[in-house]
């Protein structure tokens, strides 16, 4: 079956004047125009195509690699906006249609914004919307804590970031346990917290922390060397002390304590921390 708004891979059927048709398992044909067809083609040859509706409705295929796909999320660009709705650039020839019912707010020309595409079973063209929540969450997330997860910042809240996760569900990345700048449109490898009884995903950008701790860790055994291998502080000194010395918060600090005793490259006596023989 020939998926519209999608990627196919099909083979060469036959060629005419002004293309070559493209056949599927089935025998279902579609146009590929002559301008994509390579030079070196043969009948048999399987090529990847990009399927869609042209500026005449007609069912084509075409090497270019839009954006984004049937069943995707993506931060597009307005080319103009008419009576009917506006219409993105996607990078193919066709711009995509994105009904006024579909917008919110108003999409002004130039504007970038997020959408989902899918396909109209009626009229076979892909057209998207910006409504997204109401294609997020519709089956149920089977997430563990811990899981890795490809994550799309699309909106900034009073608390955090909202993230589309592995193009399914609704995420949030909340502000208190972001160390690096998120931006709009950006794509992230995020860890699962959470799954929320509403079905939303509390995620963390947990490698970067972790890597924080790591570096800390080297920090800590270098000043030890500094100070001659012990430091009156240990992680039930006061935040303000722990923050004089190391530029760290006593949450961080107290993992780093910890990751290296448990290394046993350090020891804990006498209400400080020392290098221990393995340093």
């Amino acid at each position: 079956m020939i998926k519209i708004g999608n990627y196919n891979i099909l083979r060469i059927a036959r060629f005419v004047d002004f293309g070559a048709y493209l056949a599927d398992d089935d025998n279902n044909e579609v146009l590929l125009p002559s301008r994509y067809v390579p030079d070196d083609a043969a009948v048999g040859d399987e090529i990847e195509v990009f399927v869609y509706t042209d500026s005449e409705d007609r069912i084509v295929a075409v090497t270019d690699r839009p954006y984004a796909q049937v069943g995707e999320f993506a931060f597009l660009q307005v080319a103009e906006v008419n009576r009917f709705g506006a219409f993105l650039e996607w990078g193919v020839p066709k711009h995509l249609f994105v009904p006024f019912s579909e917008q919110r707010p108003r999409m002004q020309a130039e504007g970038i914004y997020p959408v989902y595409l899918y396909l109209d079973h009626i009229t076979k063209r892909v057209v998207a919307s910006a409504k997204l929540e109401k294609f997020l969450g519709n089956v149920i997330p089977e997430y563990r804590p811990g899981d890795k997860v490809t994550a799309l910042v699309w909106q900034h809240t009073p608390i955090g970031y909202k993230v589309i996760v592995d193009n399914l569900f609704q995420g949030m990345i909340y502000d208190n346990e972001i160390f690096a700048p998120l931006e709009l449109e950006q794509t992230v490898t995020a860890l699962v917290k959470a799954v929320r009884d509403d079905g939303k995903i509390d995620l963390t950008l947990g490698d970067k922390a972790s890597a924080r701790v790591s570096d800390l860790a080297e920090d800590i055994i270098e000043k030890l060397r500094e100070h001659g291998g012990s430091i009156g502080i240990s992680d039930s000194s006061s935040p303000d002390e722990i923050k004089a010395i190391f530029h760290c918060s006593k949450k961080d600090f107290k993992k780093a304590v910890g990751k290296l005793y448990k290394e046993r490259r350090i020891l804990l006596e006498d209400g400080g921390i020392h290098l221990s023989d393995n340093n």
